[in-house]
C-alpha cells in the first residue's frame, strides 16, 4: 500500500492586505518606491491593486506546483487562516486543476504574521485506500521553561516564558488503509538579520536548535525515549537551516561553478543525531538536493535543501529504494540550476516574480 506525501512552503498564502509599507518603507514593495505616492489613501488603493493582480498569478502557479506534486497528503507552510487555505484550494487547486482536497486542518499557531502550518489531505490515497484522520494537535503552547530548554544563548533574546516554536508543531494522527502514520508538521524560526558579529543563520540558531529539541521531546514522550526506531512517523515543513550547501560561483557572462559543502553545525543535527531519522534527500546526487536559491548578491550565491521530510528510521527502511522527488518548475527565471536540472517553467513565470514560490515542493511516494 502506497502513500504519496509532499511539503511545501506556499510562501504567504494570505487573506488580507498589509498597509504597513506606507509608514515603513523596509515592508514597501519596491514597485510603489518608483511612484510619487502622495497621500496614506492612495497608497492603499495602489496596494489593493498590486496585491491582487500580483497573487493571482502567484496562487496559480503554486497550484501547479502542488498539482505536480500529486500528493494524496500535502503539508503546507505559510497558510494565513482556514479561510485563505479554503478559498485557494477551491478556487486554484479544484478549479484550476480538477484536483482538490476535502480534508484540511489548520491550527492558529504563534507566528507575528499570522502564517500557520497545515494539512490537506485526500480522502483516499491513489489506489483507493481510506485516509482517516484520527487527532491534530497543536503544540504551539510549549514554552522553554516547559521542557528545560532555556540556555544562555536564547536568555538574549528570549525569556524562560517565551514559547519555543515560532509558528507551531502539529501532530496529526492517521490511518492510511487501516495502518497508523503520524505527521509532525513544522515551520522553523527564519534566518533573521545579522546581529553581535554573527550571521542571520549563526545569530538565529539557537532558537533552531531549541524547536528541533522540542520536535524530538514531542516525539520520544509520545512513542518512548530509545523506542522510536520502529515506529511509523515523518517530520514535514521549512525547517530553515540546512546540513550541506551549494556555493555558486562565477557569472552569467563566464559560467557559474558549484561548490558542495558541509556545514560544521546546524540545528538539524539534533534529528541525525543516533539515527533518530533519515533525510531520504541524501539519495539524490550532492548537486541535486536543493529546495532553495539563496542570493545576497553575487558574493553571496548559494543552493540548499530547507524543506524536508524526514523519515523514521522504519520508515526509511520500510521505503529504501524511494528517491524524494523535488518540483522545480515555479521557480524565477534568476534562479541558478545546476547543468543538467534545467526545467520547463510554468506560463508567466518571472525574473524574480511571479513564481510559484522560492521553495521548491518535496514529494515521495512511501510504502506505509
Amino acid at each position: 500500500m502506497s502513500l504519496r506525501l509532499a511539503t511545501f512552503n506556499i510562501e504567504n498564502l494570505m487573506s488580507r492586505f498589509d498597509f504597513s509599507g506606507f509608514r515603513n518603507q523596509l515592508k514597501q514593495d519596491r514597485v510603489l518606491r518608483l511612484f510619487d505616492v502622495r497621500s496614506e489613501a492612495e497608497y492603499q488603493r495602489l496596494e489593493e491593486a498590486r496585491t491582487i493582480a500580483h497573487t493571482d498569478d502567484t496562487r496559480q502557479m503554486s497550484a501547479l506546483a502542488i498539482a505536480d506534486c500529486d500528493a494524496d497528503i500535502l503539508c503546507l507552510q505559510e497558510a494565513d487562516n482556514m479561510a485563505a487555505l479554503q478559498a485557494f484550494e477551491y478556487g486554484y487547486l479544484f478549479r484550476m486543476v480538477g484536483n482538490g482536497y476535502r480534508q484540511k486542518y489548520l491550527i492558529e499557531g504563534n507566528d507575528s504574521r499570522g502564517i500557520d502550518v497545515a494539512v490537506l489531505m485526500r480522502e483516499e490515497t491513489r489506489d483507493g485506500r481510506p485516509i482517516e484522520c484520527l487527532d491534530v494537535k497543536s503544540h504551539a503552547g510549549l514554552t522553554y521553561a516547559d521542557l528545560d530548554l532555556f540556555n544562555d544563548e536564547l536568555a538574549q533574546t528570549n525569556r524562560p516564558g517565551d514559547r519555543i516554536f515560532k509558528r507551531d508543531c502539529l501532530e496529526v494522527d492517521l490511518r492510511i488503509g487501516g495502518r497508523p502514520l503520524t505527521l509532525y508538521v513544522v515551520h522553523f524560526k527564519s534566518m533573521g538579520p545579522a546581529r553581535e558579529g554573527l550571521d542571520g543563520r549563526q545569530a538565529t540558531m539557537p532558537l533552531r536548535i531549541a524547536e528541533a529539541k522540542a520536535v524530538r521531546h514531542i516525539i520520544e514522550s509520545r512513542f518512548g525515549r530509545g523506542r522510536t526506531a520502529d515506529k511509523m512517523f515523518a517530520i514535514c515543513g521549512d525547517m530553515n537551516d540546512y546540513q550541506e550547501k551549494v556555493e555558486i560561483r562565477g557569472d552569467r557572462r563566464n559560467g557559474y561553478e558549484f561548490v558542495p559543502s558541509e556545514e560544521a553545525a546546524s540545528a538539524l543535527d539534533i534529528f541525525t543525531l543516533d539515527g533518530f531519522v533519515e533525510n531520504p534527500m541524501l539519495r539524490r546526487p550532492v548537486l541535486d538536493r536543493w529546495t532553495l536559491f539563496h542570493s545576497r548578491g553575487p558574493e553571496e550565491r548559494h543552493l540548499c535543501q530547507l524543506d524536508y521530510i524526514w523519515l523514521s528510521p522504519a520508515l526509511a527502511s520500510r521505503n529504501a529504494g524511494r528517491v524524494p522527488e523535488i518540483i522545480r518548475a515555479g521557480q524565477p527565471f534568476r534562479t541558478i540550476f545546476p547543468d543538467g536540472q534545467a526545467v520547463e517553467r510554468y506560463p508567466r513565470t518571472g525574473w524574480d516574480r511571479p513564481k510559484a514560490s522560492d521553495h521548491c515542493p518535496v514529494a515521495i511516494t512511501l510504502d506505509i
